[in-house]
Formats: C-alpha cells, structure tokens, sequence
C-alpha cells in the first residue's frame, strides 16, 4: 500500500515508532491537541510582507545583512504550488509513496535556491532551538533535488518573538535568522526508515511516549 508523508508525518517516527505503524496502516491517530491559532495568521502576514518586497525586487528588512548575496524567488506562481499544503513540492518513489512539503519561501543565489522557513515563538532563541528543525529543512532540500533544482548545502530559519509593545498599542518582533547546514542523505534515511517501519510489524513504542503509557494502564484495567 503506497503512503503519504510530510515533514510532520515523518516527524512521529523519530517521536514514537508504534505511533507512527498504528497512524498510517490502521488508522489510529493521536488525538488532536488544541492549535494555537497565531502562529497560521502570522505565517500568512509573513508571507505577504516577503511578496510584497519580492515585487520591488528587494530584500525585507530581516536580510539585509545578506548584503544582496541572495534574491528572493521570483516564480510567484511556483511558489505559491510550492506553499500549499495540500500540493507542496512533490515526489514519488517507485513503490508508489508520495513525500509532500509546503516551504514558507524560497532564496535563490545565482541557479542554486535557498530554503527559507518563518518561525514563531512566545521567547527568545535557546542553544538547541534551530535543531529541531533539522529534519524538516533536509526534507525540503531532498524534495527540491529530486524536482530537478539546485540548492546550496544550507538553508536558513528566520525566528520571530515578542520584544516590546510601543506606546500606540504596536507589538515589535525580534528577529532571528539562522544559517542551518542540510543534509539530503538524512532526509534519505528518514524515508528509507519510514517505510522500513510500515512494512515490518508493529514496533515498540518509544520509552518516553505518553500516549502509548496511557493506553497501556488502560490496557491494564480491561
């Protein structure tokens, strides 16, 4: 049976294997949790605000320390397919699973593109904030590559958190933007691993999942 992942899909393998088995071949998913709702309206207002200086032909802000290195993309059609979560850029192997992800926007730097992902948080960055992002960048680089374009070995994560409010009542944002090293053989290996995992039988949960101890007192009290 062919599968569909996505970034946060593959990311339940690495949280919990048994999960991740129970989601995709039968069915069982996690319950949902409650979404905040600001971070999906400030990722649409960071999206118009990159557009429209794309159509000046101009860098926001936020990377100007690039020093014009770097253009945004300027395929806004593209780009758009590419954003949508339910096309993203797309690739199917030969068994049939599809891997599907939505970049936030795209640099490019002479024919190599650059992946570009907007972060919200409530707090300033820790040491290991941007390394949790690891695997999903690399997702987005393999994707690219396998659709036939170039990337640099790099991509960036630009963190956005409250600084201040102004007298008037305006909210300011901290930005900041982090250079993250990729690696396409990883989100190689993730894939690999996943339909690994499908295929064989159901695995063990992982030690620290909360979700499989809860279902195992319950288990316990049948």
């Amino acid at each position: 049976m062919p599968y569909k992942f996505s970034p946060s899909s593959l990311s339940l393998l690495k949280e919990c294997p048994r999960c991740f088995w129970l989601h995709f071949n039968k069915g069982i998913k996690r319950p949902d949790t409650i979404f905040p709702s600001l971070p999906s309206g400030m990722d649409k207002i960071l999206k118009a605000h990159f557009d429209s200086f794309r159509d000046r032909d101009e860098l926001p802000p936020e990377l100007k320390d690039m020093n014009d290195e770097v253009t945004l993309f300027d395929n806004a059609g593209l780009l758009e397919v590419w954003r949508n979560n339910f096309r993203g850029i797309q690739w199917t192997d030969e068994k049939g699973n599809l891997i599907r992800g939505a970049v936030d926007n795209i640099l490019q730097k002479g024919k190599k593109l650059i992946v570009l992902d907007y972060k919200t948080r409530g707090y300033p960055l820790k040491e290991d904030t941007a390394k949790y992002y690891q695997d999903q960048l690399d997702v987005y680089n393999f994707l690219l590559r396998k659709n036939g374009y170039e990337t640099e070995d790099y991509a960036y994560l630009l963190f956005y958190h409250p600084d201040k409010v102004n007298e008037n009542g305006d909210f300011v944002f901290h930005t900041d933007l982090v250079r993250m090293d990729i690696s396409v053989k990883n989100a190689e290996r993730i894939f690999n691993e996943a339909e690994k995992v499908l295929e064989g039988n159901m695995p063990e949960p992982s030690d620290n999942c909360q979700f499989c101890e809860w279902v195992d007192k319950c288990n316990l009290h049948d």
